[in-house]
């Protein structure tokens, strides 16, 4: 139990994938998810906390002089982002019983003591004592109980208001996004997401001339996954709690806005905001939607929409529509019941919610066998979404069922886990689907529907949408019968339809293989997809038996990565399939690809390696050492006439840490450009 309680502290912190915080030592589910503390610990606990406590906390821990120790505000102090059980060990190890300062008790008294607390608010009982271990008991997730979540007991109002006295871009400057060279206004350039910019002042011939203009320190080792966005020369960034808008030009400070969390913490990730009008609209990994204003940063309104306790979590970029924000929560391995929903621009109120896994959350169904009973979930949404606005369609990549592993446990396809889903923008009603990797059970995500290609505009023969994710395979489907037009492999492939037994099955992808929360690119010149990938093979091990505790790791057994990784970047023929040049990265590529009007294409690695591509024939025309990891999109944009390139470094994805790297350094986006007189 202890190797995977770390696993879950460090999960909880830093990453959107589950065993993605793993290095090369394995873990196993095979322990139970609530070894804790025991019985004889708990009553041990019950009595000296009566004998030392509750005089001042109350008999039954309901307060009085002191705080109370148990309820809902107990619970939310103690799981937010620095505040865990093992913190709780230790305000009562050195503080408590009072004018004592911590010398009144011994260690196995303040564990039953702390055992005691524990069991009082939800957390199950295990098979093992508590020990005094800082990683072990900070990854120890304490439940919330019965309560459910009220998104309009949570609304939180500006102070000065929820308009924006800030400006643009209008709704229309967001539908021609594509064509507007200057500015990189979607997470993935446009509504199509083709992360391609018409910009080529920097180009084949002068990238050599690339030098760095300045950089925007985060002042934080939090993970940096961040897609900018820039308009009229104004970016903005993010991490986990921190969203900054600054000079695109300068990296000079325009204002910052610090998230305090009001909840438990999930996953710390946050990949970056959506603009307009004036508002500029993000997630937080205690569930909250929020919007500030592009002038001044202050808050216009927040409000909690999606359940921490449950195990969701946001850290996709969200996208603005109309006078709607999309977004749904990650958190698959926590068996939440998925979905993508639409709030209102205006104070963040629901508008509608589409159910991605509909059948699991109703126990079992059709495509959703459940011979043992158990809890079933899945189908989170952490990915960006792509539109046809022709068609009126939004394109969302569904990832992962639960328990991960075990799919015996859940025959059938899983719908509509690891599907394309193309829904009504206006209703979120369902228009059709696509299964892509059915009843997985190698936590391969679906998590790319991007780009989107019409044959009128973009010089292809056919509409098309590209799709790809964990299970390694690039795929093309014609939007009009929803058919593959070709699967090109993107990674090693090895035992891919080999099922996972309780014994063991290595298979390549690993769980952190393939291609994660980075979307490809399209090049309109060169009729190439290109794609950022990771190699990384594992053993996995699927679980005889699974127990469901709400808000923690639902995997259902186990998963041993390999010792080697390494990564690709894959430009394959848009049309056929064919590969038409890759290389490979001695780490992996987590952060996305651009490509340019200047036959380039823009890619970093784990390793810190912001590469530049000949987009014709793959030869590295160029490589920037950045510093440290590269973990979100790199952009391309122009101020004044001049074309700019920024990228964010920092902890891109601690949990897979090429050696020698040592302890990852504070954030930055980093910008660079040619010398200019």
């Amino acid at each position: 139990m202890g190797a995977l309680a770390k696993y879950v502290g460090v999960v909880q912190v830093f990453s959107c994938f589950v065993v993605s915080g793993l290095s090369a030592a394995s873990w196993s589910a095979e322990a139970p998810a609530t070894s804790t503390f025991t019985e004889t610990q708990f009553v041990r606990g019950e009595a000296l906390y009566q004998q030392q406590c509750g005089l001042c906390h109350g008999a039954a821990l309901d307060g009085g002089a002191a705080p109370a120790l148990i309820g809902m505000t107990f619970r939310k102090t103690w799981s937010m982002l620095g505040a865990n059980v093992a913190e709780l060990y230790n305000r009562i190890a050195t503080t408590m019983p009072p004018r004592q300062g911590g010398t009144g008790l011994d260690e196995e008294q303040n564990l039953a003591i702390l055992a005691y607390l524990l069991g009082s608010n939800n957390v199950l009982q295990g098979t093992e004592a508590l020990r005094n271990d800082y990683d072990y008991l900070a990854g120890i997730p304490i439940a919330r109980g019965d309560e459910v979540l009220d998104i309009s007991a949570t609304f939180i109002e500006g102070l000065y208001g929820i308009q924006p006295i800030g400006s643009g871009p209008s709704m229309e400057d967001l539908l021609n996004a594509g064509d507007n060279a200057s500015d990189w206004l979607h997470h993935n350039k446009s509504y199509q997401g083709v992360r391609y910019s018409d910009l080529s002042q920097i180009n084949t011939s002068n990238v050599g001339d690339l030098a760095q203009v300045c950089a925007y320190q985060l002042n934080s080792r939090s993970t940096l996954q961040t897609g900018p966005i820039v308009y009229q020369g104004v970016m903005y960034v993010t991490n986990a709690t921190h969203t900054a808008a600054i000079n695109a030009a300068t990296c000079q400070k325009i204002w910052t806005h610090d998230w305090e969390p009001k909840d438990r913490m999930v996953w710390g990730n946050n990949r970056g905001v959506a603009i307009r009008d004036g508002y500029v609209v993000r997630g937080t990994a205690d569930g909250y939607l929020l919007a500030l204003d592009s002038a001044n940063g202050n808050l216009l309104w927040a409000r909690q929409v999606a359940d921490p306790w449950l195990g969701e979590t946001f850290t996709m970029p969200p996208t603005i529509f109309e006078d709607m924000v999309l977004i749904g929560p990650a958190g698959s391995e926590n068996a939440i019941s998925g979905w993508l929903g639409a709030f209102s621009l205006a104070d963040g109120d629901l508008i509608w919610k589409f159910l991605t896994v509909p059948e699991a959350a109703a126990g079992g169904g059709e495509s959703w066998g459940n011979p043992e009973g158990i809890k079933l979930g899945g189908g989170a949404v952490w990915t960006p979404l792509s539109f046809d606005l022709e068609l009126g369609e939004v394109y969302v990549a569904v990832t992962n069922p639960a328990p991960d592993l075990p799919a015996y446990l859940r025959p059938g396809d899983n719908l509509y886990t690891n599907c394309i889903v193309a829904l009504d923008i206006h209703t979120g009603e369902l228009r059709w689907y696509k299964s892509i990797v059915p009843n997985d059970d190698h936590d391969w995500d679906l998590t790319q529907v991007t780009p989107v290609l019409e044959a009128d505009t973009d010089g292809v023969s056919r509409d098309m949408v590209a799709t790809v994710g964990k299970d390694g395979i690039l795929r093309t489907l014609d939007k009009q019968t929803h058919e593959a037009l070709y699967e090109t492999p993107i990674t090693t492939i090895e035992n891919y339809d080999v099922p996972v037994t309780s014994e063991g099955v290595y298979a390549c992808p690993g769980v952190t293989g393939g291609v994660l929360w980075s979307s490809p690119a399209f090049h309109p010149g060169e009729q190439i997809l290109i794609t950022s990938s990771i190699d990384y093979c594992a053993r996995f091990i699927a679980a005889e038996s699974v127990e469901y505790v709400p808000g923690q790791l639902y995997m259902g057994g186990g998963v041993r990565p390999d010792d080697e990784m390494s990564g690709w970047i894959t430009a394959v023929d848009v049309e056929t399939g064919e590969v038409r040049w890759k290389y490979q990265t001695r780490f992996p590529n987590v952060g996305a690809v651009t490509a340019t009007a200047g036959c380039l294409v823009i890619g970093g690695t784990l390793a810190g390696n912001l590469h530049f591509f000949d987009a014709s024939n793959g030869e590295v025309l160029r490589s920037i050492y950045t510093g440290a990891q590269i973990g979100g999109g790199n952009i391309s944009y122009a101020v004044d006439g001049n074309q700019y390139i920024a990228v964010g470094s920092g902890t891109g994805m601690l949990t897979i840490q090429p050696p020698g790297q040592g302890i990852p350094r504070e954030g930055s986006v980093i910008v660079y450009a040619l010398p200019y007189e």
